[in-house]
């Protein structure tokens, strides 16, 4: 079986063909061609201090598009953080009053149902057509689980010290099967719905579990960078490959949440600058999230003490390059097989127009990929070396960062 799967002409994450310099390359199996970089979205419209505007939104949609960008990831429970003035579903209006004066053949729109005890199989088709009615289009290429139906380990990001299967009994009595949610996903597909279907923050049990009960997701979507390699070794990296279950991977917070930018070198984030005027100072004009202190404290696992010994080994290897931080840390995440597109948002067309400069850079060679592994080995889970410990999700024990 794993032979024929292999000897399949169209493999996901196969590069098919070049856009102004951009890569596109095959997801899954769904017949989609996805750009080697999307549009993360989750702020469009936001309440945050430095949320782009719908005029700004949209002027990244013109640029990306002009510039061989064909992929925009949102969901409906975006923007975060939201409000009664800027509710949720607010994204994908943004988005579809772009799309109104454009061709819907230009975007290839990825859109999340909520995830969690919302997921079912009437949730799904209702929910479903309700991102369909605020992005004002007939049909979704990828439709995503925000988040499992079922408890998982990842559901404390990935830092529960063991996986306790009565404890997920306990907070999910009655999470929809993978036939419930498979079943609801085919029936989307047959009406002309959606193209393909996947999940976010998931497994390779979830993959497997899916890909198993009917017609196979055509992606997985995960947090993954220099500094959080974990599909390289929990499974999901082989399970998405053509040799099982052809599916293929987004990346988000291939910039750990900015941390991968250099900004917050000097001074360091207003949240853990020792230096209390100029944390002050900074957090009245913060450079970005992290020196907030509510998106800060939120944010602690992209800068344990363990992450900023990472970054700091990453930026020399960067200047030894004669490479930003920035271009290091997207080059990587592109230069990774397993990889279809990579996430990233952005408050200013600047940052923008630098994403795209670094993907048309191409992968990094090869001697810098093995230096980069070097430093990996030494540093496996910087964003899950925690010090700063206290209760999980489910409110036990101390372990783990604060969800809020």
């Amino acid at each position: 079986m794993i032979g024929d799967l292999f000897a399949r002409s169209k493999r996901t994450n196969e590069v098919v063909r070049s856009v102004n310099g951009i890569r596109r390359k095959r997801l899954g199996t769904s017949g989609i061609e996805v750009s080697e970089v999307g549009l993360g979205t989750q702020r469009w419209g936001s309440t945050d201090f430095n949320a782009p505007d719908e005029a700004l939104c949209h002027a990244m949609l013109d640029l990306a598009v002009a510039n061989g960008v064909n992929l925009v990831d949102t969901a409906e429970q975006y923007p975060i953080p939201s409000s009664r003035e800027r509710p949720e579903g607010l994204t994908e209006e943004i988005i579809g009053r772009w799309l109104a004066k454009h061709d819907r053949s230009s975007l290839v729109i990825a859109s999340k149902i909520t995830g969690g005890r919302n997921v079912n199989r009437i949730s799904i088709l209702r929910d479903c057509e309700g991102s369909l009615r605020r992005l004002g289009t007939d049909y979704l290429d990828v439709y995503l689980l925000h988040w499992p139906a079922r408890y998982t380990p990842q559901s404390n990001w990935g830092q529960s010290l063991e996986y306790d299967w009565n404890y997920g009994v306990r907070a999910v009595p009655s999470a929809a099967s993978f036939d419930e949610i498979v079943e609801a996903m085919e029936l989307l597909m047959d009406r002309g719905k959606i193209r393909g279907y996947g999940a976010c923050n998931d497994n390779a049990v979830g993959l497997m579990g899916m890909a198993q009960a009917g017609v196979p997701p055509c992606a997985m979507q995960n947090d993954y960078s220099i500094l959080n390699r974990r599909i390289e070794e929990n499974g999901l990296s082989e399970a998405s490959s053509p040799a099982l279950s052809n599916c293929g991977f987004m990346a988000y917070n291939v910039l750990a949440g900015g941390m991968l930018t250099g900004k917050y070198d000097d001074p360091p984030a207003a949240v853990d600058d020792a230096v209390r005027d100029r944390a002050q100072r900074t957090a009245k004009s913060p450079r970005g999230r992290m020196d907030d202190r509510g998106w800060g404290m939120t944010l602690g696992r992209y800068r344990t003490t363990a992450a900023r010994a990472a970054i700091a080994q990453y930026e020399v290897l960067a200047k030894d390059y004669g490479m930003t931080i920035h271009d290091l840390a997207l080059r990587f995440v592109a230069s990774r097989p397993a990889v279809t597109t990579s996430l990233v948002g952005h408050t200013s067309l600047f940052q923008l127009e630098e994403t795209l400069a670094a993907f048309r850079k191409g992968p990094l060679p090869p001697q810098l990929l093995w230096e980069i592994d070097r430093v990996h080995l030494q540093n496996r889970l910087p964003l899950f070396s925690n010090d700063k410990t206290g209760p999980d999700w489910g409110n036990e024990g101390l372990i783990g960062e604060r969800i809020p």
